[in-house]
Parts: C-alpha cells; structure tokens; sequence
C-alpha cells in the first residue's frame, strides 16, 4: 500500500501542478470576462459607457444607472412586481414541469424493453437538430389552437416538451444497473417507487443539470414570447418590460447596462447555488454491477 502511495507521489509534479493551474486560471480569466466587463458598465457613468476606445473596468463607479432604472420603472402603467412575478412563475413552473415529465418519459425508454421504443428514441434525437427559431411558426398554430395565446402556458408548455430534457435524463438512467431495480422489485416497490425513490436519487446530477439549462431557457424566453404568444401587458415578462421602457435612443444607455445586470443575477445564482451540487453527486454517485 505504502509503495503504491509513493509510486502516485512520484507522479505528480510541481511542475506540472503549476502549469496546469496556469491553464486553468487563464480560461477562467477569459470566461469571467465577460461577466465582469457587464459588472463594470453597470457602474459606469454615461460619460464612460460611450467613451470609444472603451475601458474595461469603471473609474468613477455611481449608482445613477440604477436610479434612472428605477425611476423608469416606476412611471410603468403596470406595477413593475408584476413583471418580477410574471417571470418567476414561468421559469418556476416550466422548470420544475419539464423536469419531471421529462424523466417520467425518460424512464421506461431507457429501462423497459417494449414495440416502437427505438423508434420513439430516434424521433427524440432527430427533434434535437431543429432550434427553437425553426419550430416557431408550429408552436404558435398548435398554441393558437389550443386556446393558450396571450396566457403564460404559451410559453410554459413549449417548454415542458423539450426533448433535450427527455435525451439527457434517458442518457443518465441507462447507466443505473438493472440489478438494483430488480432488489427494490423483490422487496415489492412499484414502479412509481421504484422510479421516484431509486432512479432519481441516483440520476440527481442529470436533473440539476437539467434545471439549469431550463431555468436560463425560461428566463430569457420572455422577450421573444412577449412579442409572439403573449399580447397583454400585466402578463409580460420582466425582460421585455425592460426592453420597452429602454428602447428610448442613447440617453437610456446607462439604464440599459443595470438592466443587464439585474437580468444576469438571477440565472448566475441559480447556477452558482446547483454547480457545488451537480460536482458532487457526479464524484459520489457512480455505480457498478
């Protein structure tokens, strides 16, 4: 044992240690650039946002940005908690109903054998090749015949039927050995127990991920459904407000950084608060006959 621990000892370098730290501090430097350049312009002063060539980072930070926000906002026929409440509830909603219709559809696809199954799998992965921009004049037909245009379920039920969802989540179930389905068949779980209590345990790191793609999807779908599905005002969402009340020429470019700001916070904390998660169900839950 003491002569394997060496041997792994003799393997690891500093040299190397430091050379891949550097790798990975410069990749993570330019990912976080981005993020910290829209950080910055939030801050800046008009002054600054329209200075060419542009600085990266601000020089004389204020908080007007985010009082001019507010004051547009505020002038808003429609109270802007609406907006806040509207988009929650279709990240929310959508989020947590495609999870779990796509890992119920997920389930018997990737652990029960029954006629047409590959055939339903391949209709799966070949919806995967069309983007959301080709199947829009599709949803809004099935959506008008429906009765759900200008209601949040225009929006919601697209959503629910990603098939990225279903492929992903069938992807991580295939890896779960038959034999511990069998154990809890034995000791007489149902299948509903079996799928609630043993699958999805086990599948946690696919479906965190999943929430994140969705929650972001969700999140800034508002602007282009606003315009296509939903016509109302008290039922738009908060990024389609902003692009609105900020769509007023070169004064509102101040503004427009904050909203930019404000819009990133929420998905960035949802992916910050689930990465810690996803990380360690990934390291922990892998299983072997």
């Amino acid at each position: 044992m003491l002569a394997m621990l060496r041997r792994k000892r003799v393997n690891r370098s500093w040299a190397g240690d430091i050379f891949l730290f550097l790798i990975l501090a410069a990749v993570g430097y330019f990912m976080a650039m981005p993020l910290v350049f829209v950080i910055s312009n939030a801050f800046k002063p008009i002054n600054e946002i329209l200075k060419f060539p542009p600085d990266f980072f601000v020089h004389h930070p204020t908080l007007t940005n985010f009082s001019d926000l507010y004051h547009l906002l505020a002038g808003s026929w429609v109270p802007f908690t609406r907006y806040i409440f509207n988009t929650f509830f279709i990240a929310i909603l959508g989020t947590a109903l495609h999870v779990l219709i796509a890992s119920l559809a997920a389930y018997p696809l990737a652990k029960r054998r029954f006629p047409g199954r590959g055939a339903l799998f391949g209709i799966v992965v070949l919806s995967l090749m069309f983007s959301a921009t080709v199947t829009q004049i599709t949803n809004y037909m099935t959506m008008s015949w429906l009765g759900f245009l200008d209601t949040h379920l225009a929006v919601i039920v697209p959503a629910i039927g990603s098939s990225l969802g279903l492929y992903l989540m069938k992807q991580f179930m295939e890896q779960i050995p038959d034999s511990l389905l069998e154990a809890a068949q034995i000791d007489g779980c149902s299948e509903l127990r079996i799928f609630w209590s043993v699958v999805m345990p086990v599948v946690k790191p696919a479906w965190l991920t999943l929430i994140i793609f969705s929650f972001q999807g969700l999140w800034g779908a508002g602007g282009a459904a606003g315009s296509m599905y939903i016509y109302s005002e008290q039922l738009k969402t908060i990024d389609y407000a902003l692009g609105q009340i900020l769509a007023g020429g070169i004064i509102r470019t101040g503004p427009s950084m904050a909203a930019t700001l404000l819009l990133l916070t929420v998905p960035i904390l949802i992916f910050v608060l689930s990465q810690s998660s996803v990380i360690q169900t990934m390291s922990t839950s892998g299983m072997k006959d």
